[in-house]
């Protein structure tokens, strides 16, 4: 449980720093409170699409990995930010990502902070 809430916070740290950085990412709410509930409720959301989705796309697209040397990863997280993106807006959540290179670079920044933050988060053994 402890792993689960540490990467839920290493997520919503890495989304708000994303949204911070590019403005075709947005985050709205009424006020600080509601926006935090929101980036926690992305941040799950986010979880969820690279628990059960990303290892899918990930064996579906294993030539392209080999091929390109890995860096189809880019496009296959831009592809889970803009999913959750379109997941966020069925479920009438105030986050969006707009374009496909604006997700191309959410992703990779995405990626460095939460690597970053789980590696200085406490980890469950």
């Amino acid at each position: 449980m402890k792993n689960f809430v540490v990467k839920t916070i290493a997520n919503a740290g890495a989304l708000a720093v994303a949204i911070w950085l590019l403005q075709d990412i947005t985050l709205t709410g009424d006020n600080t409170g509601r926006k935090v509930l929101t980036l926690i409720v992305v941040a799950l959301l986010f979880g969820l699409v690279n628990f059960i989705v990303k290892p899918v796309v990930k064996v579906l697209t294993l030539p392209l990995f080999i091929l390109t040397l890995g860096l189809i990863t880019l496009v296959v997280n831009a592809l889970m930010l803009m999913l959750t993106s379109w997941l966020a807006g069925v479920i009438d959540v105030g986050f969006h990502v707009d374009g496909f290179w604006t997700a191309v670079l959410g992703g990779l920044i995405i990626s460095v902070v939460s690597w970053a933050l789980n590696v200085v988060l406490p980890e469950d053994d």
